[in-house]
């Protein structure tokens, strides 16, 4: 577990987690795949692609996204330690949430893999149907309206840099989950305030944050 820089003041009250590769195992969605698929340049996120498109075209290509997404929810699983940190942070009265570029229905089927937890145990769970997808900081905003807390009190976790991007500029704190890997590092990207390997240590960066 790195820490970039000392975490800011104030208590964290919320974690904000990041959906596919975060709480679920990473791989499940093929994205270079599904870009060929639909023609998408590989170099362009594809939401993003997709706004660029008229919406005669736009729209069959949405459907191949979320038939692919259903796909990858089927087949996916808890991530190492995900049910473990969630009920950790439950146990420290934490408001917990979910912000995705997926939509909710993919979410919600996903869940049907996690053995203690689904949908209703998060306070907000934001997608890509609620407002402008990551790294948009709107979805932060809205979480953290929904959670019931301010932005700065809430800590985003994520295994992509456009999870750092949006909390960053919500004024949030940032966890980068790197899964084992190595982190990918583009210049100019916002740093992490921390870095972690597994959820399952995440509760311990709440508690050194929160010491009084």
């Amino acid at each position: 577990m790195n820490e970039n820089h000392e975490a800011k003041l104030g208590k964290i009250k919320g974690v904000l987690f990041d959906f596919d590769g975060t709480l679920t195992l990473p791989g499940a969605l093929d994205f270079p795949a599904i870009k060929r698929e639909m023609g998408c340049p590989p170099d362009l996120p594809i939401l993003e692609y997709l706004e660029t498109l008229p919406s005669e075209r736009k729209r069959p290509l949405l459907e191949i996204l979320e038939i692919k997404e259903e796909q990858a929810a089927q087949e996916s699983l808890p991530n190492t330690g995900a049910e473990e940190c969630l009920d950790a942070l439950k146990q420290k009265q934490l408001s917990v949430g979910i912000i995705t570029r997926n939509s909710l229905r993919s979410v919600q089927k996903a869940f049907k893999k996690f053995k203690s937890f689904d949908s209703r145990a998060f306070a907000a769970i934001i997608t890509r149907d609620d407002c402008p997808p990551k790294p948009h900081p709107e979805g932060v905003h809205q979480a953290a309206q929904r959670m019931g807390i301010f932005p700065q009190e809430l800590l985003v976790v994520g295994d992509f840099r456009f999870d750092i991007i949006a909390g960053h500029k919500a004024g949030a704190r940032t966890v980068l989950l790197t899964n084992g890997k190595e982190p990918l590092i583009i210049p100019g990207d916002p740093a992490p305030d921390f870095t972690l390997g597994c959820l399952e240590d995440l509760p311990l960066i709440v508690d050194r944050i929160n010491l009084p």
